[in-house]
């Protein structure tokens, strides 16, 4: 396709998607699923305007999903507002840290044994599938920094952790694949790429987010800087904290995610200290500013941190949904040449089995309710960090028959997630509502 071609098809796709948002929204599926069909509509299987080989297209599709992946994880860490002390955060730890692992493994056993991976392979594939996706899961994820729901709260927290949780054991696979066999190599992998790479990553990026964060907001409360970029701002710290830990051999997702999370901090002290001494629950500052603000109350440091928010928030909603729009459509476009019908087994086994009976049981003594910790294991949605994960393995070391292979299980699985998942969204999401309201009622 020209390059024109690629403009008119970009610009129609989202004409459509403006126009027809409101009968969408009505629509008993997600968007994600709508783009997901768009997407098979377009491609090969539909109209055949576009055509979308992973195993020709790994090194640009790697640097795609990657951007992708780090915007998403910064946007969700800056919508999440509470301290780390609270109980809401538990329910996270625990889906990114042993739910991850122990899906990593079931997964593997189901490759190996089932489907006749090597061990090597089934370990990648696992690690590839292991994340939830910061994206796809937005309508179930915390949407605004005021939601401090814990069933939302802990898919949100997840989300952006194990994307660079499952990083470690995706080389591992890697490296168990071209190694033969596990060996001395396994201890040097362990120290190097979990033991050091994941708490300097998380520990850089928060330390960054949250040291510009309060130069920012000092600065334009000092300057009464109505101008600033916020949107610059947010570039910067993705740019930063990702390209930073990575240089030290730290994950990069982790760290643009605390870089997110740290900025949003920022702004919870300064608001707290300035407007709120006795340090109640107080709104997020962007609720507490009107779309136009007079330089005279920017010397307010509530105010001028309420303002950078608005307007990185804003602009990281719509880097967002961009990215999704354009990702899961060439999925949908990529589902007729790597469709793989083994992934059927595969994703029952994992949405159905083992994500459900992991959340429900390791999130047992967390503060949430046993409908909260259902849901939670229903809501594993599979996607653009499983593409990433899936087109860095092609682009290091894995190629041939054994990437078509993997690749069609992770885009058969991702699909099926998408349309499983997006088709049920919206009724349980409105059960649980419901379950709510009946609880505060009574």
């Amino acid at each position: 396709m020209s390059f024109l071609g690629w403009m008119a098809l970009a610009g129609g796709l989202l004409l459509f998607m403006g126009l027809s948002s409101v009968y969408v929204r009505r629509l008993p599926i997600s968007t994600t699923a709508v783009y997901l069909l768009l997407g098979l509509a377009i491609g090969p299987l539909g109209l055949g305007w576009l055509r979308v080989d992973l195993g020709e297209s790994a090194a640009w599709f790697e640097r795609l999903t990657e951007v992708a992946v780090i915007v998403a994880l910064f946007v969700g860490g800056l919508k999440l507002r509470l301290p780390f002390r609270d109980p809401a955060w538990g329910a996270a730890w625990r889906l990114a840290g042993p739910t991850m692992l122990g899906t990593i493994v079931c997964v593997a056993a189901v490759g190996h044994w089932a489907l006749g991976l090597p061990p090597a392979l089934a370990v990648l594939l696992g690690a590839i599938l292991a994340p939830t996706d910061p994206v796809l899961a937005s309508a179930v994820a915390v949407n605004d920094a005021a939601d401090h729901d814990r069933m939302r709260y802990g898919l949100s927290g997840e989300a952006g952790l194990n994307d660079g949780m499952a990083a470690p054991f995706v080389v591992f696979g890697l490296w168990w694949a071209a190694e033969g066999r596990l060996g001395s190599w396994v201890g040097g992998w362990f120290l190097q790429r979990v033991v050091w790479a994941v708490p300097v990553g998380l520990a850089a990026g928060f330390a960054l987010g949250w040291g510009v964060g309060r130069l920012a907001i000092w600065l334009r409360a000092r300057h009464r800087d109505t101008a600033a970029p916020s949107d610059f701002l947010a570039l910067a710290l993705i740019a930063l904290s990702y390209a930073g830990a990575q240089m030290v051999g730290a994950w990069g997702f982790l760290a643009a995610f605390a870089a997110g999370v740290g900025l949003r901090h920022a702004e919870v002290e300064v608001t707290h200290d300035t407007s709120n001494p006795a340090r109640l629950e107080q709104p997020p500052a962007e609720r507490m500013v009107a779309a136009e603000v007079e330089p005279e109350r920017l010397h307010e440091p509530a105010v001028a941190a309420g303002v950078m928010f608005a307007e990185t928030v804003s602009f990281g909603d719509t880097a967002e949904r961009l990215l999704e729009v354009m990702l899961v459509v060439i999925a949908g476009v990529a589902v007729a040449i790597h469709w793989d019908s083994r992934a059927v087994p595969l994703a029952a086994a994992l949405f159905l089995g083992i994500r459900p009976l992991l959340a429900r049981l390791l999130l047992a003594g967390t503060a949430t309710t046993a409908e909260q910790r259902w849901l939670m294991g229903w809501f594993g949605i599979r996607g653009i960090g499983s593409l990433y994960y899936l087109a860095f393995a092609m682009s290091h070391g894995i190629a041939g028959a054994t990437a078509r292979e993997i690749a069609g299980l992770t885009i058969s699985t991702m699909a099926l997630s998408i349309l499983m998942h997006g088709t049920s969204a919206r009724p349980l999401l409105a059960w649980y509502e419901r379950r709510l309201a009946s609880r505060d009622g009574s």
